[in-house]
């Protein structure tokens, strides 16, 4: 059997690299993971860039972001943690989350237009897509998302959906499962790209009707779509020479009298 904590940080870091390798999260950003084993407990990485995530990086953290062992000297935890301890908080369904300043997506966070999906992968964005101001209830800040009140703050703002725009600053991405997150996060993007570019056709943006935006969901988060996307994803980080080591060991299974004479007898 595998070590669930292990492959946990393992896929964590493999989750970093992708956002990072497909041009999505640069320097500045993080992705998280709800524990495998502690539902009342997260993983993410100690503050570095997504890029460079290795396995041993992952830290244990409580939802009060109390790392649940001493950190080494020298480790600095992310600033922006409880953006991610106050989602997983408010919502016991989400179990992965990323955020970032993808610059497809800061247009929309600047002028508060209503992103929309333009095509089926684009309907990863959700029914919705919700703004969080900072300015409504804290004033002047530094734009980022330190303080607990500000990430319930964000948690409330992003409430049922998948996804949330933070004014001026950038988007904060959910899902069910770290596969899940990747994808939306990947896609939501890409569905920035789309609108970004449409609209500078001068055209009328023609968006998913509802029903479709709901059946291209459905059909997107499949267990075929979602393995042949981290499958392509993965490979790539491998033919880039990006892939971080490691990943959890297994036990060697005991050999019966049975299996062991089924052995000789091949022989």
């Amino acid at each position: 059997m595998a070590d669930l904590l292990a492959q946990a940080r393992h896929d964590l870091a493999i989750a970093n690299r992708i956002v990072s390798h497909e041009g999505i999260i640069d320097a500045f950003g993080h992705v998280s993971m709800r524990h495998p084993n502690e539902p009342d407990c997260y993983l993410i990485s100690h503050s570095r860039s997504p890029e460079l995530v290795e396995a041993s990086d992952i830290l244990e953290y409580t939802l009060d972001n109390v790392p649940l062992k001493p950190l080494k000297p020298g480790v600095r935890p992310y600033g922006e943690l409880v953006i991610h301890s106050e989602i997983y908080k408010a919502r016991p369904d989400v179990h992965a989350v990323a955020h970032h300043h993808g610059m497809a997506f800061l247009p929309f966070c600047n002028t508060g237009a209503e992103l929309k999906p333009l095509y089926h992968m684009g309907a990863q964005i959700g029914v919705k897509v919700p703004f969080w101001d900072s300015r409504d209830e804290f004033g002047d800040t530094s734009l980022l998302v330190l303080k607990p009140e500000e990430g319930r703050s964000l948690a409330k703002a992003l409430g049922a959906h998948w996804l949330v725009l933070l004014r001026r600053h950038g988007v904060t991405v959910a899902g069910k499962t770290l596969t899940e997150l990747v994808f939306r996060t990947i896609y939501s993007y890409r569905n920035a790209e789309l609108q970004l570019m449409t609209q500078a056709q001068g055209m009328a943006l023609s968006p998913l009707t509802p029903g479709e935006a709901k059946l291209a969901w459905e059909r997107n988060l499949e267990p075929r779509p979602q393995a042949r996307a981290w499958e392509y994803w993965s490979v790539r980080l491998k033919k880039a020479g990006a892939y971080p080591a490691g990943g959890a060991k297994k036990t060697k299974p005991v050999k019966t009298r049975a299996a062991r004479k089924t052995k000789r007898k091949k022989r």
